[in-house]
């Protein structure tokens, strides 16, 4: 009986305790956020990745099927063999405007002529 008696005290404590609801506990704003015009985060590499400072060694996750695709979406045609070297690039022979040219794709996704 004191067992249920100290279950019943304890419940009753929380209820009390959690209090009243009101209109105002059920208003939800939501998240306060802030809209920067760009992004504030300086760890963000933001630079471009088309190739300007040429390419990016490191890793690639690309498969060679998936770097033809996306060096042959770049307007490149007549793509030959891709042979991936020692910095992660993908790299090969191709066609562009009429010129055979030497490109390569890295990790990022960024396509240079060479």
């Amino acid at each position: 009986m004191i067992k249920f008696t100290m279950g019943v005290a304890a419940a009753a404590m929380l209820l009390v305790a959690c209090g009243q609801k009101t209109a105002d506990n059920e208003k939800v704003d939501g998240p306060a956020m802030s809209t920067a015009a760009a992004p504030g985060n300086v760890a963000v590499d933001t630079k471009s990745t088309t190739g300007g400072s040429g390419p990016t060694p490191g890793a690639s996750s690309y498969t060679e099927d998936q770097a033809r695709a996306a060096i042959e979406k770049a307007g490149y045609s007549a793509l030959g063999p891709l042979n991936q070297n020692a910095n992660g690039l993908w790299q090969g022979e191709a066609t562009k405007d009429g010129k055979k040219v030497n490109v390569s794709i890295d990790y990022k996704g960024a396509i240079t002529a060479l």
